[in-house]
């Protein structure tokens, strides 16, 4: 009997777990994916936007979430692409196939390109962050492109340097498609501002340490400016090593390099006097900004964003908010129709940077903000 007895106090307590660990059980999994480098000359750059993405699905599980009446908690899947569009379509097969997720994020407008090729047939939202106009233009139906347009920062950077340092400019970015665009779009409202290209060498910022030759290729021009830019480390020694070769005029940045992660390799912002570029997420004074960065330190073992974690942290949320309007976590479609009422509707506390909603192309709308190294300090200039 007694044998008997243990037996049904054993089941009574195995049927109590059961019902105990119903509602853990009763929760599903919704999985969002990354294909970005995180390996390579770009692995810094991937790693920043992983990391604010990262940090939403934390605060995002802690809170719990529920989408169509049924509690879910979000998975992060990363994949390394070394920074290779072909690669990245690749992972994003695979992400789909094996993790069935239904948005994917990358940060480089040749991954971009590359997985809308396949996207829509495979019915995944691609989640893209690079500013290029041409990612929302080819009217790809599931595509969000995450950052302004970099346009809006052309004409201020010419009128803070041109003024300033000169009229003759030369050319020293990264050859990858996103540097190749931003060229593309600088050198006609260079020369329209009345100024000179006086040189032109394009770059491996991916995959170089050593640019010597090619700075010193574009200096023998002797330009008033250089126009350069790629992920934040190579872009920094890039100014350290063209400063070591004795040029004293300023620098306009494309927005993928940030100043202030310059600065760590530069040894700080004095090589970087007279630069422009984009307002660094730790010299935002908006009080929303000020939050985000303690939590991010806090969340990142006391390292400071950039506007990569920024704002694909935001866009992390975003989808997620998306997804409960939807009532669906598994329709890419109706999540995408939901992404400007998620953006309206989000608070400051999870949308820092000030996104404002998503145009009829599939781009975010916000006001770009861009700052000057002056005096050895970073200050803010208005967009006119």
């Amino acid at each position: 009997m007694k044998f008997k007895t243990t037996i049904r106090m054993s089941a009574g307590l195995l049927m109590a777990g059961i019902i105990a660990a119903g509602p853990a059980l009763a929760q599903e999994v919704v999985k969002i994916g990354y294909t970005g480098p995180l390996s390579g000359g770009a692995a810094q750059y991937g790693k920043n936007v992983l990391s604010g993405m990262e940090m939403a699905v934390q605060e995002i599980n802690a809170a719990g979430f529920e989408v169509g009446g049924k509690k879910y908690k979000l998975e992060l899947v990363a994949l390394d692409d070394k920074y290779n569009p072909s690669e990245a379509a690749t992972n994003t097969q695979r992400l789909v196939q094996q993790h069935k997720t239904p948005a994917v994020l990358t940060p480089h407008s040749g991954g971009i390109f590359a997985m809308q090729a396949i996207n829509e047939q495979l019915k995944v939202l691609v989640l893209g962050y690079s500013s290029v106009p041409q990612i929302t233009a080819r009217g790809n139906k599931l595509t969000l492109r995450i950052p302004p347009e970099y346009t809006v920062y052309i004409k201020p950077f010419i009128e803070q340097t041109m003024a300033k340092y000169g009229k003759n400019v030369a050319i020293a970015s990264a050859d990858h498609d996103y540097g190749k665009a931003w060229v593309a779009a600088f050198k006609p409202a260079w020369e329209a501002a009345g100024g000179k290209v006086v040189a032109e060498n394009l770059m491996s910022y991916n995959r170089a340490t050593d640019f010597y030759s090619g700075v010193s290729r574009v200096l023998a021009a002797k330009p008033d400016v250089l126009f350069i830019g790629g992920a934040s480390e190579p872009t920094g020694l890039v100014i350290k090593q063209a400063r070591e070769l004795g040029f004293k005029g300023g620098f306009m940045i494309i927005d993928q390099a940030k100043i202030d992660e310059i600065a760590k390799i530069t040894g700080g912002l004095g090589p970087l006097e007279g630069a422009v570029g984009v307002l660094p997420v730790v010299d935002d004074q908006k009080p929303a900004a000020k939050d985000f960065v303690a939590r991010y330190r806090k969340f990142a073992n006391g390292r400071d964003p950039g506007t990569e974690a920024m704002f694909n942290y935001t866009v992390v949320h975003a989808t997620v908010d998306a997804m409960k309007l939807a009532g669906t976590t598994t329709d890419a479609m109706a999540i995408r129709a939901n992404l400007d009422k998620a953006f309206k509707a989000m608070p400051a506390t999870t949308n820092p940077f000030g996104f404002t909603g998503v145009d009829e192309k599939g781009g975010t709308t916000a006001n770009g903000r861009i700052a000057v190294v002056d005096g050895g300090k970073v200050k803010e200039v208005a967009i006119k």
